[in-house]
């Protein structure tokens, strides 16, 4: 109620007073009434058995009227207080008994107090009387008429529907409740399991109104007490059109209900005509990526079609988490052919029947398994297939492993990209793009180096004169890939074990798979060869606020239901990642979230005899000595090995 001028307030509360509670009020005052005429009655009997003459309060009919006049206002005035009339009685707490207990007590003291100030007391065993057979008459009353109602309800047809908060009054949320309205007319309506108990909005003006007879109970800070109070299951965020930190704002109450949350997209993604006015339909369950506070990347899809369509794509790591969406992702834009490439056989066959079952016969998909470090199996793919664009996304990524096997890393991700980058060269390949990371930038751990490393070889190929534009793509932690913190943090989560976070302040930058793809593929429709592509991906997330809002997304408090404890730095791991070094410098693009990291200049001489070096040493399995080597090569590696 914070905001309203008095007269304003005075407006809400009048408005508040509708029949059902004034039906309450009268039962109240009633069982006040007759617990005040029964307990006078038992006192005036009892005087006369015991004394011969009734008790101070006998039957003067003056005494009694302003007595229990006193204790009907003062009983109301209290219960009020406790806010006893704020509530669906079938939804009553003992909470909520026990505060209707203690405002029938209070309200009773004060009117004994009142009535001997004003000439009119009453004795002590009046008092005590009263006191104890209105308290409980007053509180068995509403228990009775709590039970009384659930009784009756169960009693009927059960009331299965999902009991439901919705957030926002505007229009989506009017959208949303006529679906409703208009499904239960309809028995087989998916909409029928939809029970709007609520609606929340932050304009104060729109406090107690209805839509559609669903009253507005309070603004969004109110959302968690609400959902408690009435208990809800589904929260439906329906605010389209509200900004990114409105959004995260809001979302942050959603999750501290413990609720399932469901989302209408964002304005710009609805599909709405003149027609039709579903929305139910569109609604979406919260993900994680929903809380990050910014709306989704949008991309040039006319660019990408042109770049895709009708031209024979290779995707090496092709089952992996980026190289299966980006397999997806190109299959939508018409290819002449998919090549998926892979060394592990199992997500290799997982991503080709979900495409044989999506697209059936009319996309020509090819999957192979094979390792990029094969450099003659790669070249006969090359002589047979002919690809005119190749994604290579296939990497060595888990930070720890490559740590303890440096050797590894530098065998499959340095020397497995020299393959296909020569191979792109030797077989006349269009464009050639590689996936990288921002780890890659001032690398402080063995994966992050030999992928600067092969940033530099792509540069390094760039500026050799070859006919294929080779490019980078260069981005941050990716939401539910393989090996990233939230599948780790579900797993942990599912199976009642504590959340491990490495520090409590500990950042990234994050983007989901689908945007992460969309900025590939468009990186590789403008570029014209050497560039370093980089994603604006807004601000930085605290690693242990994403580990708090998604214990809350399982319906848990953090630290009270699961635990989230800090493991300390891990060998290479920084604070915060960087997405650009400082010499690169930046260019925009058409797409205001893309930038363009400047070339830097690579001396092809030094690099060469270089590379051969860390191959000898390498193949010889030593990995302090391929460490050493690659900190030679990629002069910003500062190895931290905590």
């Amino acid at each position: 109620m914070e905001g309203f001028t008095e007269r304003e307030l005075w407006k809400e509360m009048n408005r508040s007073f509708n029949i059902r509670k004034i039906w309450f009020m009268l039962a109240d005052a009633l069982i006040v009434v007759l617990s005040s005429l029964v307990s006078n009655a038992v006192v005036s009997w009892y005087g006369v058995v015991r004394y011969g003459e009734t008790i101070n309060v006998a039957v003067q009919p003056m005494r009694i009227l302003i007595v229990m006049a006193l204790e009907v206002l003062f009983c109301f005035f209290m219960l009020f207080v406790f806010g006893a009339y704020n509530h669906a009685w079938r939804d009553l707490k003992p909470k909520d008994f026990a505060l209707t207990g203690v405002a029938t007590a209070l309200g009773l003291g004060i009117s004994y107090a009142f009535a001997y100030f004003v000439g009119r007391p009453v004795s002590k065993m009046y008092m005590t009387l009263n006191l104890v057979v209105t308290v409980i008459a007053i509180v068995g009353f509403h228990y009775i008429f709590k039970k009384t109602l659930n009784t009756l309800k169960n009693s009927g047809e059960v009331d299965t529907r999902e009991r439901t908060l919705i957030v926002g009054a505007g229009n989506a949320a009017r959208m949303i409740l006529q679906e409703i309205q208009f499904a239960q007319k309809d028995p087989n309506n998916p909409s029928n399991s939809i029970n709007p108990v609520a609606l929340v909005d932050d304009n104060l003006s729109k406090y107690h109104t209805k839509l559609h007879n669903v009253e507005v109970l309070g603004t969004t800070k109110d959302i968690p007490e609400l959902c408690k109070q009435l208990n809800i299951s589904l929260v439906i965020f329906a605010i389209p059109s509200c900004t990114e930190e409105e959004r995260k704002r809001i979302m942050g109450y959603c999750s501290e209900s413990g609720c399932r949350i469901k989302m209408v997209p964002y304005l710009s993604q609805l599909f709405i005509d003149d027609n039709s006015h579903d929305i139910l339909s569109q609604v979406k369950d919260i993900k994680i990526e929903d809380l990050l506070g910014r709306a989704p990347i949008t991309f040039d899809k006319t660019k990408i079609r042109t770049f895709i369509e009708n031209k024979v794509c290779m995707v090496t790591g092709g089952g992996g988490s980026i190289g299966s969406e980006l397999v997806r992702q190109i299959a939508k834009y018409n290819p002449k052919q998919v090549i998926i490439v892979d060394i592990y056989e199992n997500n290799a066959y997982d991503i080709q029947q979900e495409l044989y079952l999506e697209y059936e016969n009319s996309l020509n998909l090819v999957t192979l398994i094979a390792s990029v470090r094969d450099r003659n199996k790669m070249e006969q793919i090359f002589q047979q297939y002919h690809p005119q664009v190749v994604f290579h996304a296939a990497a060595h990524k888990h930070v720890p492993l490559m740590e303890v096997s440096p050797a590894e890393a530098v065998k499959n991700n340095i020397f497995g990209t020299w393959n296909m980058i020569n191979l792109a060269d030797q077989y006349g390949v269009e464009k050639f793009v590689m996936i990288s990371t921002d780890k890659a930038v001032n690398p402080t751990n063995v994966m992050g180096a030999t992928k600067r490393c092969c940033e530099m070889l792509v540069q390094y190929k760039s500026q050799s004169g070859s006919k294929t534009d080779y490019v980078t793509t260069r981005f941050g932690n990716v939401l539910g890939s393989n090996g990233s913190v939230i599948p780790l943090f579900r797993r942990q989560i599912e199976a009642g074990k504590p959340v491990t976070v490495t520090h409590p302040d500990i950042i990234r930058y994050f983007m989901t798979i689908p945007e992460a793809v969309s900025l590939v593929l468009e990186a590789g429709a403008i570029a014209h060869g050497g560039e370093i592509f980089v994603l604006d991906m807004g601000e930085p997330v605290k690693i242990t606020t994403l580990a708090e809002n998604l214990i809350r997304m399982y319906g848990k408090v953090p630290y009270r239901d699961v635990e989230i404890k800090f493991t300390g730095l891990r060998p290479g791991e920084k604070l915060f990642e960087e997405l650009l070094m400082d010499e690169e410098g930046l260019q925009k693009t058409d797409n205001k979230k893309i930038f363009i990291g400047n070339q830097i200049h690579i001396d092809p001489e030094k690099l060469m005899t270089q590379l051969d070096e860390l191959h000898e040493i390498a193949e010889t399995n030593d990995n302090d000595k391929t460490v050493d080597m690659l900190a030679q090569m990629v002069d910003t590696f500062h190895h931290r090995t905590n």
